[in-house]
């Protein structure tokens, strides 16, 4: 693994924001990176882990040694009466692994297609999207301490998988953590636990690792499983798709037809990272209670807001920087894009792009508009540096 210096990050972060790495190595074979790991020259040392950089704001150059993740491979794990467990490496592209299940037979992420970034990233952000959040698909994945160079399994309890939030989000925090090499048998992997609540208990390949229950940037995944049952049931709950379903007088369609309409639909609202510099949503949808929910509807009568099992309500981050007049405004280059106010762009292309700064002063102003107006704090959704 050659190490390559002052290495431009612009063409690695989808914002298109122009930033330098000190170091980077990029992580091709899982063994030459747990070698470098053990080295001298690697202990003490900050990393980051860098996927499709689809859910990154760069603000600056990168001090840390950028670990690029390039892992490649896709199989199908093995296939029973009840469904089949498929695997993908990290480095492979999102999409393109949801349209090869598709192509295989074997419906299930047709709701999260077109969804930028790697397999890799995906558990991390837990991406979600037309009703289907990754951690309803997830079966378990693997990764490697960055501490010691010891893989480990860790199933969708200890991933502590919450609406756009994971394990891999936070920092850590002191439990004993063990990891295995044997397949986890083809069942349904135990639901999901709060944080604090996990118990972290596996086959192991060796002796525990003491990681904690928070792995930001101590640990880096290498493969990514997800069960698809055979039992496939269309999930058609959000307007978007329903829409659709009445524009084609189809109320059953298959996994194929989902899949075309989920892209088109995306591709109508949201400006291609390829083209136009963004890294999807900016903020999270915000939750309310039923009392905060009615309270604002008191005053905004047309608020889009969805009702939760528990009770609560989420409401729309795009219809909230909509009412603040924000759609189409910018701050520098970094602006609001003109069809959804939920998203960030780079307005300066790649030859005059905007800055980390720009982008997150544009958030700030937007963040501060939502409160002002409804009491609200949105939370954004991708990793600032």
């Amino acid at each position: 693994m050659a190490i390559e210096f002052n290495q431009s990050l612009q063409s690695y972060n989808s914002f298109g924001i122009l930033a330098r790495a000190q170091e980077m190595l990029r992580v091709t074979h899982i063994e030459e990176l747990q070698t470098l790991i053990r080295s001298p020259a690697f202990k003490d040392r900050p990393r980051l882990v860098l996927g499709g950089g689809s859910n990154l704001v760069l603000t600056g150059d990168v001090k840390a040694m950028v670990l690029k993740v390039e892992l490649k491979g896709k199989r199908l794990v093995r296939e029973d009466e009840k469904g089949y467990l498929v695997e993908a490496m990290a480095g492979e592209n999102w999409h393109d692994f949801v349209t090869w299940t598709l192509d295989q037979g074997w419906p299930g992420l047709e709701n999260l297609a077109l969804i930028p970034g790697s397999v890799g990233a995906s558990p991390v952000q837990n991406i979600g999207a037309y009703g289907v959040e990754l951690q309803d698909r997830f079966f378990d994945l693997d990764a490697v301490d960055l501490s010691t160079g010891q893989r480990f399994r860790l199933n969708a309890a200890q991933c502590a998988f919450g609406y756009r939030d994971s394990i891999f989000k936070h920092g850590a925090l002191q439990q004993q953590l063990i990891p295995p090499l044997r397949d986890s048998a083809l069942e349904r992997p135990p639901a999901q636990k709060p944080l604090q609540a996990l118990t972290l208990e596996t086959q192991v390949d060796g002796p525990p690792i003491d990681l904690g229950l928070g792995l930001a940037n101590r640990a880096l995944i290498t493969h990514v499983r997800f069960f698809l049952p055979k039992k496939w049931q269309a999930v058609l709950d959000y307007q978007d798709l329903q829409k659709k379903c009445l524009e084609h007088a189809n109320p059953s369609p298959s996994a194929k037809q989902i899949y075309d309409w989920v892209c088109a639909i995306r591709r109508e609202k949201l400006p291609d990272p390829k083209v136009i510099g963004n890294v999807g949503s900016f903020f999270k949808n915000p939750t309310v209670s039923s009392e905060q929910c009615k309270d604002i509807i008191a005053r905004e009568p047309s608020l889009v807001h969805y009702p939760l099992l528990d009770g609560r309500f989420k409401l729309a981050a795009g219809w909230l920087i909509d009412a603040c007049g924000w759609r189409g405004k910018s701050i520098g280059m970094a602006g609001v894009y003109p069809k959804q106010a939920l998203v960030l762009i780079n307005k300066g292309g790649f030859e005059n792009p905007c800055t980390g700064g720009e982008v997150m002063t544009l958030a700030r102003a937007i963040q501060t508009s939502v409160y002002e107006r409804f009491g609200i704090l949105l939370e954004p959704e991708p990793t600032v540096l």
